[in-house]
Order: C-alpha cells, then structure tokens, then sequence
C-alpha cells in the first residue's frame, strides 16, 4: 500500500477530465493524499474580488491529477473512498453571478429581465467548533452553519478520445456537485481508457442540496483517498455507498431525465444486489426511497436516488464488499 501526498503548482491544475498526462501511478489498495484548488482558482478572496473579473474562461473549476490507476481497464469499475476532507484554509467564498444559477435568466432559459448583482460572501471556517459563519452583505444578520466539507468534482477520463470540461457532470463523473460526496462516503465509477485517470477539486465547505445560486461554500482541500479497482465490473452511471445507504447519480437536461436515469439505476442495483424482482424493486423505492437534487445549474443537472441498505432484504455487498475493505484500510484517517 502507497502512501503520498500530491501538490500540484498552479500551472499543474487540469480543466479537463481526458486529454492530459498523468501526474502520478497508483494502483488499487493505495491510499494517498491529494491538495486541491476551489473553483476559482483560489483567486476569490475577498467581497472586491468579482469572479468575472479576477477569473477568465475557460480556467475555472480546476481538478488535481489526473491519477493513472495501474491496474484499470476499460470495462471495469474505480471505486474511490474518501477517507477524509480538510478546508486548507481558514475561509471560503460564496457568490452570485448574471445569468449564472436556478433562479436568474440563463442562456438556456433567456428571459427579459436584468442580469443578477454579482456578489461575493465570504465564509470564516472554525476547525475546532466545526462551523462556518455566514454573514448578510447587506445587514447585521449571521448564523453559524455546521461544517460539511465535500468534494464538488471528481472523475476519471471519458471513453470514445473524449476531452470533457471540468464543469460538465456526466456518466464519467466530473462535476457531480452533491454534499453527498463527503467523507466515508465511497464513489464507484466506470472505467474509460487504460490507467481511468482520475483527477478530483472543487471543493466546498458545505453546500445546499440544489445549489440553487450555482456555488457552494468554495474552498481549497486536503483531501485522502483510497482507491481499489473491481476487475470485469461495468457501471454506466456514477454510484455511492456510505454506511447507511446505497445511491445512485443521473446527469442530463432537462431536470426529469435526470432524475428518470437515477431512479432507473437504483431500481436495476437494488433488484440486482437482493434478488427482488424488477416490479417489487421499483416499488420499493418509490415507497423508501429519497430523491436529493445535486445541481440545477451546470451543464448538465445532477440528481441522486438513495436507500437505506436496511430496508433491502439481505442485500449481498455492493461491488464484493469494496466499502467495507476501504473504509477499513482508511479507519483513522478521518
């Protein structure tokens, strides 16, 4: 088992999942620590510090890696557990943006209304207390809010010699924007190309399910992994396992079809992992099951289907127990 710690230079970030080097090898059963960048670079600093103009296109949401995983091939199944989640430092920001998140005039839904302010909020981050403080711009009002830190991208490489934009959640992963992916929280993700080339970053402090102004609390991370390779095992969409629950990940436009692609593969999971026929399985989580939203901002929407493993009758272990084994090998390390 590898131990590391990989920090990459600012000219070292990548804005693709696919089309670039490997920054290191790795191979299932290694665990290894990753620093990683907020969406803005790390050049929203302060309420002066207007993304639109302290950042540019196309370098926003920068990742760390890619990791070429010795023994993936296309056809198998990545599993990455995420040990643990540290803020790399003492604050976060927050902003709104023109024509940017769920409640504004965007390109796809253009309407006759003016752009929304652009405005920053910046987050003081309390390790100790476990809290971030929100504070109103335009009054006196703050509230401490739990810390929650998670990972906002993380992917491997797509198939067919695709080079995707980091902001772009997809079957591949990437820009999965969920507050699910937290630490003790395991990720599975279908294998592309020869080595997977994961790469992960944007991370945030705490988001709300939807982040429906299109940014959580944006931080820079320290981040340990742990990582294990399920040989012959494919898996279409972007899944989860945690302690309590199995979930499942659907990214598309518009909002349903996400939501159609998530409860469809939960449906096909949980009927696979119990024995229950299709029907039974379908009723099952339409009775138990939840439906937390990731994103309604991004390219493409992002939405999960979970359900408690108790509730399943005897469910063998997801992908032969690859949670367990990585939760165990990283015990500690939260």
């Amino acid at each position: 088992m590898d131990r590391f710690t990989y920090r990459p230079a600012r000219d070292e970030l990548a804005y693709t999942f696919g089309g670039r080097m490997p920054v290191a090898h790795v191979r299932g059963g290694d665990v290894f620590t990753v620093a990683t960048e907020d969406c803005f670079g790390g050049l929203v600093r302060g309420p002066a510090d207007l993304p639109s103009q302290v950042c540019r296109m196309p370098y926003l949401n920068p990742v760390s890696g890619p990791f070429f995983v010795e023994d993936a091939e296309p056809g198998d199944t990545l599993a990455i557990h995420l040990a643990a989640i540290t803020p790399a430092r003492d604050w976060g920001v927050s902003s709104t943006f023109p024509h940017f998140g769920a409640l504004t005039s965007t390109a796809h839904t253009a309407t006759l209304q003016p752009p929304l302010e652009e405005r920053v909020w910046v987050y003081g981050i309390d390790r100790r207390a476990g809290t971030i403080r929100y504070q109103a711009t335009r009054s006196d009002h703050s509230v401490d809010l739990p810390l929650d830190p998670m990972i906002g991208t993380i992917g491997v490489a797509p198939g067919a010699f695709e080079a995707r934009s980091t902001l772009v959640p997809d079957t591949h992963g990437g820009n999965l924007d969920t507050p699910h992916l937290r630490a003790g929280t395991t990720l599975y993700l279908g294998v592309n190309v020869h080595g997977a080339m994961l790469a992960l970053g944007d991370g945030h402090a705490r988001q709300g399910e939807g982040e429906a102004c299109g940014a959580g609390v944006e931080i820079a991370t320290t981040t340990t992994l742990a990582i294990d390779v399920i040989k012959g095992v494919t898996t279409r969409w972007p899944r989860l396992e945690t302690d309590r629950d199995i979930l499942t990940i659907g990214c598309a436009r518009p909002l349903e079809d996400a939501y159609r692609i998530a409860q469809h593969d939960l449906v096909g999971w949980a009927s696979a992992l119990t024995g229950l026929e299709t029907l039974d399985a379908y009723q099952l989580v339409s009775q138990a099951g939840r439906a937390p939203i990731g994103n309604v901002c991004d390219p493409n929407y992002t939405v999960l289907a979970a359900i408690d493993k108790t509730l399943l009758p005897a469910p063998g272990p997801a992908y032969g127990g690859a949670h367990e084994r990585l939760r165990r090998l990283t015990a500690g390390l939260r």
